[in-house]
C-alpha cells in the first residue's frame, strides 16, 4: 500500500486490473461527471451507432458550423404532475436569458442586439445584400405544433403530446421585439398543419407582443404561385407554401429535439408543416412524403434536403432553434417525467433544460441526432431509433448535396442547383461532445456549450483538476496521461520512496507485494508531494482496484 497525507492505495495486483481501472479513470475524467456534487460512478456509453466519417460539406453562418447549446437546469421545474406545458413549470427569466445569451454567442458577440444584427447580416450576405434587418421586413417563425389538433380542431392544447414550448416561444418573440427591433405586427408564427392552443396565442400576443400573428391549419392561405418543386419525381398532391412564408423576408425554424416513430424529428422535418395541399389534417401524407421515411435506407433521395435548400424556406432562414427544454421520445408519446429525464451528462437523471441554436441547418440536426441516438431514455422508449443509423440518411444527402450518395441532383425549387447546405459530422464521444472545429480542425461543427453561470466558458475550463495516479508497470500511467490531456488536468505520478522491483511484484511468491497486499496496516512511504494542493478544485486518484474523485 502507499501513503501520502492520509491517503492510502493498494499496489497493483494484476495487469488486467490496472487496465480496467485505467480505462474507467480516463472515461470518467473525460465525461466530466465524477466531479459533480461529490463522487459519482455513472458512465455514459463511449460508442455511437453512427459510423465515424470526416466532415461532409462546409459550415455556414456568421460563425460557420457553430451550434450553441445552452443548458440551465433551473429553467424547468416540472414535478411530473399535470401538463408538461403549464407555464408555471418554467422560469421565464431563465429562459429569456438562455435565448438572449445564445443569440450573442452564436454570432460571437458580447450582447444580444449585436448578435441579432450579425445573424441578419450573415443571412443577407448569402443573398447578395450587405445589410442587417431593416424596419418593416416580415419574419415568419415555423413552430412545431404537431401534438395540438392532431385528430380534430381542439384548440385547448390539453394534451401531453409534444409541441413548441409556449414560454420559449414567448421569449424568442420578446428578443426579436426588444433586442432586434422587429415590430410585433411584422412577425407571424405558423404551422399550417395543426391548431395553435388558445392559451399559447394569448400568452404570446399580450403586452409588448400585441400584434404578433398566428397562422394555423384554419388560417393558412396557399400561395398558388409558389408550389414546392421536388428534385425527384414521385406521385403525390401539389404542395403550396403559405402566403405568410412567401411574403416574409426571413424565417426562423423553431423545431423540437425529440424522437419520432420514423427515428428523429428535428429542423428539417419541421417543414412538413410548411405546406398546404388537399389533405388539411395530414399534408405530408397528401404529398406522399412518408414513403421516403419508411424505406429506412442509406443512399436514397430525401425530401428533407429539398425543404432545407428551398429558396423560399432554407435561403430565408436566419436562425435554426431546437427546443430541448423537455424532450419527448417520440412525436406520439405522452410526455412523462420518466420518459423525458435523460441519463447522459450533464443531465444525469434530470430534464434536458436546453436550447440549441445555429445558422447551419445541417450542423444543428447533426448535433441533435447525436444527442438523441446516445440517450438511453430516448432509445429505450423508441424502437425506431434504437440501433438504427439509417435515420441520418438525409444528413449525408445534405452534407454531400453537391454529389449526393443517392446520385440525385438537388435543386432549390427555383431551378438553382444546390452545392452546399452546411456541414455534417458526429461528435468524438458522448462524454466530451466535441466536433471538428472543437478539436482544432479547419472544417466541421463547433459545439459551444453555455450555462447561466459560465457565459461562453465550459464549466470544466473553470475547474482546476489534478489526476494523481500510482502505477508500477505504466499500464495505468499511460491511460491516466491520456485522461489528463482529455480533461485539461494536471498530472502527478505517485511514486514509492523505495521503488518496486520485478521480484517485489512477483505475486504469489511471498514477496513484498504479497506481504503489503495482505497486511491491512502496511503503509509504504511516498517520495515527494504535490505542490499547492489547495489550488485544485478536484483531485482524481487512480490506482488498481478503484477510482476516487474528491471535490
Amino acid at each position: 500500500m502507499v501513503k501520502e497525507s492520509g491517503c492510502y492505495m493498494r499496489t497493483e495486483k494484476k495487469a488486467v486490473c490496472f487496465k480496467i481501472t485505467s480505462i474507467l479513470l480516463s472515461l470518467m475524467i473525460a465525461a466530466g461527471i465524477i466531479f459533480q456534487g461529490g463522487v459519482s460512478f455513472v458512465l455514459a456509453a463511449a460508442g455511437s451507432v453512427y459510423p465515424e466519417h470526416e466532415a461532409y460539406g462546409a459550415g455556414i453562418g456568421a460563425m460557420p458550423g457553430r451550434v450553441v447549446w445552452f443548458h440551465d437546469k433551473d429553467s424547468v421545474n416540472w414535478d411530473g404532475s399535470g401538463y408538461w406545458w403549464n407555464t408555471a413549470n418554467y422560469d421565464e427569466n431563465a429562459i429569456q436569458n438562455m435565448v438572449d445569451q445564445s443569440i450573442a454567442g452564436l454570432a460571437g458577440k458580447e450582447d444580444v442586439k449585436a448578435g441579432w444584427d450579425a445573424l441578419f447580416l450573415a443571412n443577407n450576405s448569402k443573398r447578395g445584400k450587405e445589410t442587417s434587418y431593416t424596419e418593416g421586413e416580415k419574419i415568419a417563425i415555423k413552430a412545431n405544433i404537431n401534438g395540438s389538433g392532431v385528430f380534430d380542431n381542439d384548440s385547448s392544447g390539453e394534451t401531453n403530446m409534444s409541441y413548441t414550448n409556449p414560454v420559449l416561444l414567448k421569449c424568442l418573440l420578446a428578443s426579436l421585439v426588444n433586442k432586434a427591433g422587429v415590430s410585433p405586427e411584422d412577425i407571424t408564427v405558423y404551422d399550417v398543419s395543426r391548431i395553435f392552443p388558445r392559451y399559447m396565442v394569448e400568452l404570446c400576443t399580450g403586452g409588448e407582443l400585441n400584434g404578433v400573428h398566428f397562422v394555423g391549419r384554419e388560417e393558412g392561405v396557399a400561395d398558388t404561385d409558389a408550389p414546392i418543386n421536388w428534385s425527384y419525381t414521385f406521385s403525390g398532391a401539389v404542395n403550396y407554401l403559405p402566403t405568410c412564408v412567401t411574403q416574409a423576408e426571413y424565417l426562423i425554424n423553431l423545431a423540437n429535439l425529440k424522437g419520432h416513430s420514423y427515428g428523429i424529428t428535428l429542423c428539417a422535418k419541421n417543414h412538413f408543416g410548411s405546406f398546404i395541399n388537399g389533405n388539411a389534417m395530414r399534408p405530408p401524407e397528401g404529398a406522399n412524403l412518408h414513403q421516403w421515411l419508411t424505406k429506412n435506407e442509406m443512399g436514397i433521395y430525401s425530401p428533407f434536403v429539398d425543404l432545407m435548400g428551398n429558396y423560399q424556406i432554407g435561403t430565408k432562414t436566419v436562425l435554426y432553434l431546437l427546443d430541448a427544454l423537455i424532450c419527448a421520445p417520440s412525436e406520439g408519446a405522452s410526455i412523462t417525467k420518466a420518459n423525458s429525464t435523460w441519463q447522459q451528462a450533464p443531465f444525469n437523471g434530470d430534464y434536458t433544460s436546453s436550447i440549441f441554436l445555429s445558422q447551419d441547418p445541417v450542423a444543428i440536426d447533426s448535433v441533435g441526432a447525436d444527442f438523441l441516438m446516445n440517450e438511453p431514455t430516448v432509445t429505450e422508449n423508441n424502437s425506431s431509433l434504437r440501433g438504427n443509423p439509417n435515420v441520418e440518411n438525409y444528413l449525408h444527402e445534405a452534407g454531400l448535396v453537391k454529389g449526393a450518395p443517392s446520385g440525385n441532383i438537388y435543386y432549390d425549387g427555383n431551378e438553382g442547383r444546390l452545392s452546399n447546405l452546411g456541414v455534417h459530422e458526429h461528435w468524438n464521444n458522448v462524454q466530451e461532445k466535441k466536433y471538428g472545429r472543437n478539436l482544432g480542425r479547419e472544417e466541421g461543427i463547433e459545439l459551444v456549450p453555455l450555462t447561466s453561470e459560465q457565459g461562453t466558458e465550459d464549466a470544466r475550463e473553470k475547474q482546476k483538476i489534478l489526476v494523481a495516479y500510482f502505477s508500477c508497470t505504466n499500464t495505468t500511467g499511460t491511460l491516466a496521461k491520456y485522461a489528463a490531456e482529455a480533461s485539461g488536468a494536471d498530472l502527478y505520478e505517485i511514486t514509492p520512496k523505495i521503488p518496486y522491483t520485478e521480484e517485489d511484484l512477483a505475486y504469489y511468491t511471498g514477496g513484498r507485494a504479497d506481504q503489503e497486499q495482505n497486511d491491512p496496516d502496511a503503509r509504504p512511504e511516498i517520495s515527494g508531494s504535490v505542490k499547492n494542493m489547495e489550488e485544485y478544485d478536484t483531485i482524481v486518484l487512480g490506482y488498481a482496484g478503484g477510482i476516487i474523485g474528491l471535490n
